[in-house]
């Protein structure tokens, strides 16, 4: 039925060189308007594709939001999801694949799931026929199908495109006896732009994908690249390790570093004329980590790391947690400006580190930048994150106290959160959720374990941001947990008039 009238019609070539895949940018198309499309080669046709153009005016935003596709990690049932919401797009914010190999990361219940690597792509993608293979296996999966059949998509790649915690000249999870950075960054960026709908800028371009889009004058969402073309290389605190701890003179001043870059220049020159000259009612800034400021006490940070790097003991769990009741008890109290705290029960509260240094906290004098400049605009954002696993909400404040915006970050699809790391019970769990929002000044909602998307819909007077969550990717059977379901609504301000667990 959707093609008794054909609009356009048209023949397009591939071959080995694009690894036959098929792109094809219909131009001349009306605004706001719902398009159906197929493919025919021989006399196979495709199953019908629908897609739907940005309008020039709007009353009503609505964005599917999604991150972190692992697939050996479990079912896809978050796309399956998605695919059945009525929203304008799906916004993805990277990590589509992943590059291990089958004793890699999250892969222990792949056998079991039959989500096993296949044969000819089961060790870590390096060169070009092994990204272009792993993005086919994905492909096949009936789930991800569904949800591009019925939607159309904005992404942005994060790491896992390439190799794990990449920045400009190299990665984590890149090694020296794997060849040149640079030759392994260019085969997966060629096949990026093959497997993914995405527009290269040039035909030789395939490197500088920030970009914006305009749904009519209600939003204005622009899409950086944090992770690629311009990051400087992540600090890491075990390099400021002395033997006498951590040199904290040395750190701080890397940390402020004004000349440490997330973005680059560039692209950072480019944000910021956006939203300068932007007249849109909502100003959406969709990127990979997370901006917001996540610093928790020292103390806390170096039980984390202990827990995250394999020490999952009972008794290193048991001395956490004692940790977190001490630690949350005092921040209470603070907060209720109770006089008989002690200066060293303060200290122990207030001497802070950022929890990931590989997100914004790891690039302080960009971000401050950033916020500095939005104040001097009189504008708020609405920053959309993914990378972490896990769901979060925040409010943005600059070092001046100005407030600046609101950031809402995703979970997975499919890969796993804190949960994996901890080891410990749901209930515990919660738990460290509420001693999350309560340490951290900036938090004001997370879920640690569980896998889902975010729906944010926009209209001319609020936004409504709903975390959405299934209760397994692991079982043949899946159902929404309404259970953990959490919303925000803010206003034109962007001030909660509907919140979870904490007010700014």
């Amino acid at each position: 039925n959707q093609f008794k009238q054909n609009l356009k019609t048209g023949m397009v070539e591939t071959s080995k060189t694009d690894d036959f895949t098929v792109k094809v940018d219909a131009a001349g198309l009306q605004a706001d308007t719902v398009y159906y499309y197929r493919f025919k080669f021989g006399n196979k046709v495709s199953p019908v594709g629908q897609t739907k153009t940005l309008p020039t005016s709007t009353n009503k935003v609505s964005f599917a939001v999604c991150s972190c596709s692992n697939y050996p990690a479990g079912y896809f049932y978050v796309y399956r999801e998605m695919a059945k919401q009525n929203v304008d797009v799906i916004i993805h914010l990277g990590d589509y694949i992943y590059e291990y190999g089958a004793d890699g990361y999250a892969t222990e219940d792949a056998t079991k799931l039959g989500r096993n690597l296949p044969a000819d792509n089961n060790k870590e993608i390096i060169k070009l026929d092994d990204y272009r293979k792993r993005y086919a296996l994905y492909r096949q999966d009936k789930d991800l199908q569904a949800v591009h059949q019925r939607h159309p998509f904005i992404v942005i790649w994060d790491d896992h495109e390439l190799a794990n915690d990449a920045w400009r000249e190299g990665a984590e999870n890149h090694q020296s006896n794997e060849g040149a950075f640079s030759d392994r960054k260019l085969a997966a960026l060629q096949a990026y732009f093959e497997w993914m709908p995405i527009r290269p800028v040039s035909s030789t371009d395939h490197l500088n994908i920030y970009r914006q889009f305009n749904f009519g004058s209600l939003v204005q969402l622009t899409m950086l690249d944090t992770r690629i073309i311009a990051r400087d290389k992540q600090l890491a605190y075990a390099d400021y390790m002395t033997a006498t701890g951590l040199d904290i003179a040395k750190f701080q001043a890397d940390l402020t570093n004004p000349v440490r870059t997330l973005m680059g220049y560039t692209q950072r020159d480019w944000l910021v004329d956006k939203l300068k000259q932007s007249t849109a009612t909502w100003n959406v800034v969709g990127q990979q980590v997370l901006m917001s400021k996540m610093w928790i006490p020292a103390e806390l940070l170096a039980s984390l790391g202990q827990i995250t790097s394999g020490g999952t003991s009972p008794e290193a769990l048991a001395k956490m947690n004692a940790q977190i009741t001490e630690l949350v008890a005092l921040k209470l109290r603070l907060q209720q400006n109770d006089p008989t705290l002690t200066a060293q029960e303060k200290a122990r509260i207030m001497t802070v580190a950022p929890y990931n240094l590989d997100a914004w906290d790891g690039y302080y004098a960009e971000r401050e930048f950033v916020y500095d400049k939005l104040a001097e605009f009189n504008k708020k954002i609405i920053v959309l994150a993914g990378d972490t696993h896990n769901a979060w909400a925040s409010y943005l404040y600059s070092q001046k106290g100005k407030y600046v915006g609101v950031e809402l970050a995703t979970s997975s699809v499919s890969s796993p959160g804190l949960e994996k790391y901890l080891s410990i019970p749901l209930a515990q769990l919660q738990q460290f959720e509420f001693a999350f929002t309560t340490l951290i000044d900036e938090l004001v909602y997370c879920n640690l374990n569980q896998r889902g998307y975010l729906l944010v819909t926009l209209d001319q007077v609020q936004v409504h941001s709903e975390w959405r969550f299934v209760d397994s990717i692991k079982n043949t059977e899946y159902q929404i947990d309404s259970s953990r379901q959490n919303d925000i609504v803010l206003n034109l301000n962007l001030m909660p008039l509907k919140q979870g667990q904490k007010t700014a």
